[in-house]
């Protein structure tokens, strides 16, 4: 306790030159900003990731069930989707199909990715709740003999379809079973014509860009299929926990199938944001490393300052061991002080940001969904934060107090 009192005047007191106040000034400034920085960045890549976990929410289903094997193909998706659904907590389970097709719009062709969706398909997702233009698809209505689609507001833009019952475009696809006639070149493609009932956008470029949904029953005549899907999507119970029937679900259906919640149908966007995330806090804890060198110059001027002060402990009965505790924590007191004030105002900006704002995202925010940059402060972070700045603190406080050996 001696030595802390001790530690604590030389670092509040007045230093006789003014060189040595700015300089610890400085060195608790460099590390306060550095902390600041840590928390804030943290801060910021949390909200980019509920943004990204919120915004996924509108298209994915809460589970869904896909085959292991090569062609990713479920042979008899519709008896799979009837054991799932009588698992505990599983609320619909739908089978649905993905291909790629070639989207004909009079004189405009473009390659598409076609999902096909069963008759209920808005109790596993939100999709509805992104149609911008017309309406939802319905799976189980015809318009004068033609079923209906729903095109992504890129492909309806790249296309130039629009919703309307006049409004008619054709998929078109090789076909998959049966000899071709090498007489007839198109009698190995299957086509199909559709109406355009509504245009969706969910601002994801990955769904909006070439994505359109027809009904299951079309999408498997369409490419010859019967009973066969690429994927059940699942809705959950309200209130029922999710990651207990992902484990219900592997057990039910065996190693065959791979059952991924939200989170890990989206793995490799997350992975991405968390490698992010940390990658550029590494950067700033190198920052905060290098802050942490003005704290070994202060701690030099000091020790200088204060030799006559050494001498007179010595004299008094300190031991070496003593002295060098003193500095060790003078220096340690300086990092935690900036640290501190760091993550005080970082927290503050935070908060403010997370509830108010404050800083918004470049660009016309009329044509934007979030305009301002997405915040949320999480005590893990500060907690991490404090111990880099800890750890920080005592080694710099370790390596100063070896020049303050008094002989």
């Amino acid at each position: 306790m001696v030595s802390f009192h001790i530690a604590l005047r030389y670092l509040l007191a007045r230093k006789s030159q003014t060189a040595v106040n700015i300089i610890s000034i400085i060195s608790m400034a460099g590390i306060a900003l550095a902390a600041m920085a840590m928390v804030c960045v943290l801060s910021v890549f949390n909200g980019f990731h509920d943004l990204a976990q919120e915004r996924l929410s509108a298209i994915d289903p809460d589970i869904k069930v896909s085959s292991i094997s090569g062609q990713r193909i479920i042979g008899n998706a519709d008896s799979v989707a009837a054991i799932i659904s009588k698992i505990e907590g599983v609320e619909v389970a739908l089978p649905s199909l993905e291909q790629q097709a070639l989207l004909i719009n009079g004189d405009v062709q473009m390659p598409v990715i076609v999902k096909g969706v069963s008759d209920g398909y808005d109790d596993v997702t939100g999709i509805s709740g992104c149609v911008i233009d017309g309406e939802p698809l319905a799976t189980d209505v015809s318009y004068f003999g033609r079923r209906g689609t729903m095109l992504s507001v890129g492909a309806a833009i790249s296309s130039g379809a629009r919703p309307s019952l006049e409004n008619h475009v054709n998929l078109t696809v090789p076909r998959r079973l049966g000899r071709i006639n090498p007489a007839f070149p198109l009698s190995a493609f299957v086509s199909d014509t559709l109406v355009v009932t509504g245009v969706y956008q969910t601002n994801q470029n990955e769904y909006d860009s070439e994505w359109l949904y027809i009904p299951l029953d079309v999408a498997r005549h369409l490419y010859d299929y019967t009973t066969e899907a690429t994927a059940i999507e699942i809705a959950v119970s309200p209130g029922a926990d999710t990651r207990q029937i992902v484990k219900a679900i592997s057990g039910a259906l065996g190693e065959d199938y791979l059952v991924a919640d939200r989170l890990r149908q989206q793995e490799a966007s997350f992975r991405m944001i968390e490698i992010e995330k940390w990658i550029t806090f590494l950067m700033l804890v190198f920052v905060l490393v290098m802050a942490s060198f003005n704290i070994l110059s202060t701690m030099a001027m000091i020790i200088i300052e204060k030799r006559d002060n050494m001498l007179t402990l010595r004299a008094l009965g300190a031991t070496p061991r003593m002295i060098r505790r003193i500095f060790s924590m003078e220096g340690f007191m300086i990092a935690a002080a900036g640290g501190a004030v760091g993550i005080l105002l970082g927290t503050i900006l935070c908060l403010l940001q997370q509830h108010f704002g404050l800083i918004s995202l470049g660009g016309d925010h009329s044509q934007m969904s979030v305009t301002s940059y997405p915040c949320r402060l999480a005590f893990a972070d500060l907690a991490i934060t404090a111990a880099i700045v800890i750890v920080i603190g005592l080694i710099s406080g370790l390596i100063s107090s070896r020049n303050a050996d008094v002989e």
